[in-house]
């Protein structure tokens, strides 16, 4: 019997998990073959390559979620590139397909497989426990106990976050701002800790007091849409907090915060923090109502892996981004810059170098 070890959600290193998971109701495809996509528009490098493959299983949000797992199939599709290697993805429809999907690709006999996201952290320490000579990397999952074949990729979310949470405390003109997640699980709540966080840091350094709308630090509770993928909920979402007095919204939802992107381009006087990737260049449509995006760099990560374990032969192990690493960080301020006083722009800065010398605690 296959003992699957106890996942462990590493609040201490911002683990995300579900943040940039989902997509819309059109994303998911079968899950018996690789998935043709149109983001990234490639779902396998040049046939002519044969030194090896990279296979990545999705969760539910799909390959071409403007975040998460697109950004992961993206950092495959590079070290693919790189290194000689093929490319795969294959799509989950729902968690019924994490086990499916890992299995597939073990029978193709791939030299990675990654696997996205926390829902797929006991599908894959089962797999990696019955196939021991097969290596893995997961994003945003931690064990208890190490596994030798699987390359854990954990983010410290919080810390870009905190910066987040710090710049709409000095951009909000109502002085409310709001975050709300997907589902209430520790790799989507640590974003919304250091965004918390870093709106009462600017309250305590200005004397300001600015509300936060949609997460009690504290309880461990707040607003959730209750999935990854519907658009229409993070338009509720956003003009409910709209309603109360919210002028900016960090949405940490993956796809469905794209609704709430949405609600803001409608709506004047309303500014969205993204999440994971730039939003600004993935969601160019909406590109004028993003104040930044809060940067999980994991096609970085998912590249690193490739080297590791495929190109060296080292599997196993650990890697956390962090703001000092370059693997989370804001994004530019686009068409916001010009807003943005510089005084906060170089409080940001400030902040950063302090929080990368361990002076500020973010959670």
């Amino acid at each position: 019997m296959i003992k699957c070890k106890k996942l462990l959600a590493v609040a201490t290193v911002g683990a995300l998990g579900l943040a940039a998971c989902g997509s819309d109701d059109d994303a998911s495809t079968d899950t018996a073959a690789p998935a043709e996509t149109e983001a990234p528009a490639e779902t396998e490098a040049p046939a002519e390559d044969d030194g090896g493959s990279i296979c990545e299983v999705t969760d539910v949000g799909g390959v071409d979620d403007k975040g998460f797992n697109q950004i992961a199939f993206e950092g495959a599709e590079r070290a693919a590139a790189e290194f000689g290697l093929t490319a795969e993805v294959l799509e989950s429809a729902s968690d019924a397909d994490y086990e499916t999907n890992i299995q597939s690709f073990i029978e193709k006999d791939c030299s990675l497989i990654v696997t996205v996201g926390f829902l797929l952290g006991d599908a894959t320490a089962a797999a990696a426990a019955a196939n021991p000579d097969q290596q893995f990397a997961i994003i945003d999952v931690g064990y208890e106990e190490a596994i030798p074949n699987v390359l854990t990729l954990n983010f410290s979310t919080a810390e870009p976050s905190f910066l987040a949470g710090y710049l709409a405390a000095g951009m909000t003109a109502t002085g409310k701002v709001a975050t709300y997640g997907g589902i209430n699980i520790p790799p989507v709540t640590i974003f919304m800790d250091g965004f918390a966080n870093g709106v009462t840091y600017y309250n305590e350094q200005k004397g300001a007091e600015v509300e936060v709308l949609g997460w009690d630090v504290e309880a461990q509770d707040g607003s959730f849409a209750g999935n990854f993928e519907n658009l229409d909920d993070g338009k509720a979402l956003a003009s409910s907090f709209a309603d109360e007095g919210a002028d900016i919204i960090f949405p940490v939802a993956g796809p469905v915060g794209l609704g709430s992107s949405a609600y803001a381009t409608e709506n004047e006087g309303i500014r969205i923090i993204g999440v994971d990737n730039d939003l600004t260049v993935s969601n160019p449509n909406e590109a004028a109502v993003y104040l930044t995006s809060v940067l999980k760099k994991i096609d970085e990560a998912v590249f690193a892996a490739t080297e590791q374990v495929v190109v060296n032969g080292e599997g196993g192990g650990a890697y956390v981004g962090t703001l000092e690493n370059d693997g989370v960080g804001l994004a530019p301020y686009h068409e916001q810059e010009d807003d943005i006083p510089q005084e906060l722009k170089d409080e940001i800065e400030a902040l950063k170098v302090e929080i990368i010398a361990g002076n500020i605690a973010v959670v």
